[in-house]
């Protein structure tokens, strides 16, 4: 037999060190996205996450807030670029006043997300932002009042990030796909967003309400009450954020579903070869393709059709 496959993730990762080695990519430049990297290379969002978060850890690339990942000048940090007339000469009084003139809520938010998505919301902190941002952490407190501040706009400014449409589709099915989709995307593009938000101890995030609004009005427009609605809502966005909820482990985890399945699988056969679960030894000969995108749209087909038939009771009522 031949040596292990190598896995896709480290394909790409050495692709782009190529690329960024050979000059073809220079610093400052962009690097794809993990959108960009999913349409390309044809992965699944955690494995571009995953790549973007290796080229990071060897200091190949870093985020920059607004912008995006950047290849890393040679041999620096991996941090934004900080003010170059600070680098030009010995900091003093004029310089110090010049960093704190700079820093706006946007630019705190904005590092606070860029670490949250590379790294996981664990790596949130707000010493941790204002090193990125080369500020005293005390000055981040003049913007915002403290870490669960902070995480309240980064959620608020990344919902706000793809607003919904102007003209909702006029069928409710499709409507309530739209959303829940793009709600989907949204999860898939920051992986820390789901375990963030909470059900039962909501946090006031602005940008959030068009999305309630999209729900009850769709649904009541089409025969449910509000409460009932409203329920709906919140049943379809506590499944989504269900699944959602697994999508940063995987993507900081180091083990992507396939390596961990490896550690277990052993432990799993050991057991199934008693006997005493046929239904599942068949399963697991016949070998399950285990893929969060297609678990995410099963289900929510599986939700639509019950609306479905609720809407019709309500109808027929």
């Amino acid at each position: 037999m031949g040596g292990q496959a190598v896995p896709r993730y480290s394909q790409i990762v050495a692709e782009l060190r190529q690329r960024i080695e050979t000059g073809e990519l220079a610093p400052g430049d962009r690097v794809p996205s993990t959108r960009e990297i999913t349409r390309q290379w044809g992965v699944a969002m955690a494995t571009a996450t995953k790549v973007l978060t290796e080229l990071r850890r060897e200091g190949m690339v870093r985020a920059v807030p607004g912008v995006g990942t950047v290849v890393a000048a040679p041999n620096r940090p991996v941090r934004p670029a900080r003010p170059t007339a600070a680098a030009a000469r010995p900091s003093g009084p004029a310089d110090a006043s010049s960093v704190q003139a700079a820093l706006t809520l946007a630019r705190i938010v904005g590092a606070a997300v860029a670490v949250a998505d590379a790294e996981g919301l664990a790596a949130v902190s707000m010493r941790r932002v204002a090193a990125e941002l080369g500020v005293a952490t005390m000055s981040l407190y003049r913007h915002v009042a403290d870490k669960d501040d902070l995480l309240t706009r980064m959620m608020d400014t990344v919902m706000g990030e793809h607003p919904l449409p102007a003209d909702p589709p006029t069928g409710w099915r499709e409507a309530v796909e739209l959303a829940a989709r793009q709600l989907w995307d949204l999860f898939r593009s920051h992986p820390w967003l789901a375990p963030a938000l909470s059900m039962t101890r909501p946090q006031m995030i602005t940008s959030a309400l068009p999305y309630s609004e999209w729900m009850l009005a769709t649904l009541h427009a089409h025969g449910l009450d509000l409460q009932s609605a409203f329920t709906a809502h919140l049943t379809l966005l506590n499944y989504s954020r269900g699944i959602a909820v697994n999508l940063e482990a995987e993507a900081h985890s180091g083990l992507d579903s396939e390596k961990w399945m490896d550690t277990q699988e052993p432990a799993l056969l050991t057991v199934l070869d008693t006997g005493r679960f046929p239904a599942l030894s068949r399963l697991a000969t016949a070998g399950y393709d285990f893929d969060l995108d297609a678990l995410f749209e099963f289900g929510l087909q599986r939700l639509l059709d019950g609306l479905a038939a609720l809407l019709n009771e309500s109808s027929a009522g």
